[in-house]
């Protein structure tokens, strides 16, 4: 018995050996090949040209980083100038008046926001798209003609349900950042010249507005909630169960009148009608 151990012994060792031995046969091959291999392979870099000559490797680096970079910003400036904000807050505040601190979580009311908004906004977008975006796509107009053609509808959007005092308030301050302590003018730029008013004004302005109006929506839906919770605390009070929370007995009833009135379907087509 000991001498088959001894054999069984022998044989796994042989075994590890020669595994080892082919391991590094393998990876002195491939050490051997490697230096052909790069050799053989080379790197061309296009960096486009503009009337027969080249343009210069820092200009075309600096063009890559704006682009990656409004890329990378693309989805919060979509936010910022649609229709978004007020939807996402006023959601938001459905949940903290039912009482809810994670139902709907977070991705169902983002993903019910942002179709809401893709419904809203579509006009805006096919008007940006056939007007800016497809003839860029075709050659037919360069960059810097498609860029004011894609982003007029979305300025037209924004003047529309922007609020006057909140446009001529950041006209004002950019006017004074401007002119640095000077006199500006006291004529006000309203939604009447349109053309005139920049987009450092007209975005937060928008969104200032749009924030106003969410608040708005919301307290009106915290009214009915805030009822069903002073008459479940009322009727606990009366009788002597104080201890006992009035939220965590109010929140099912909140729940029900909410699907009795058929809550969602009613805040969705406020929110849409709001935009009309």
């Amino acid at each position: 018995m000991q001498f088959m151990r001894i054999n069984k012994l022998e044989y796994g060792m042989q075994k590890v050996l020669n595994f080892s031995t082919l391991k590094y046969v393998v990876m002195l091959i491939l050490l051997m090949l490697l230096p052909s291999l790069s050799y053989a392979q080379s790197i061309n870099i296009d960096m486009g040209t503009e009337g027969g000559v080249n343009p210069t490797a820092a200009g075309t680096i600096f063009k890559l980083v704006v682009v990656l970079t409004v890329l990378s910003i693309a989805p919060s400036i979509l936010m910022m100038v649609t229709s978004f904000t007020r939807i996402i807050v006023v959601l938001s505040l459905l949940r903290s008046a039912i009482g809810l601190q994670q139902t709907p979580p977070n991705i169902v009311l983002i993903s019910l926001a942002l179709f809401l908004t893709f419904f809203i906004m579509q006009p805006v977008f096919e008007k940006s798209y056939n007007d800016g975006i497809a003839p860029l796509i075709s050659n037919e107009i360069s960059e810097q003609e498609a860029l004011p053609k894609i982003a007029e509808p979305f300025r037209d959007f924004m003047l529309q349900h922007v609020r006057d005092d909140d446009l001529e308030m950041f006209i004002e301050l950019s006017e004074q950042g401007d002119n640095k302590g000077e006199d500006a003018s006291k004529e006000k730029i309203t939604k009447a010249d349109p053309k005139n008013v920049a987009y450092k004004a007209l975005i937060p302005a928008f969104m200032i507005s749009e924030l106003r109006r969410a608040f708005e929506i919301g307290f009106l839906i915290f009214i009915p909630f805030l009822i069903i919770d002073m008459a479940v605390a009322s009727v606990l009070m009366s009788m002597g169960m104080m201890m006992l929370p009035p939220v965590l007995i109010s929140l099912p009833f909140k729940i029900i009148f909410f699907v009795l009135v058929d809550g969602w379907s009613a805040l969705s087509e406020s929110l849409v009608r709001s935009f009309s």
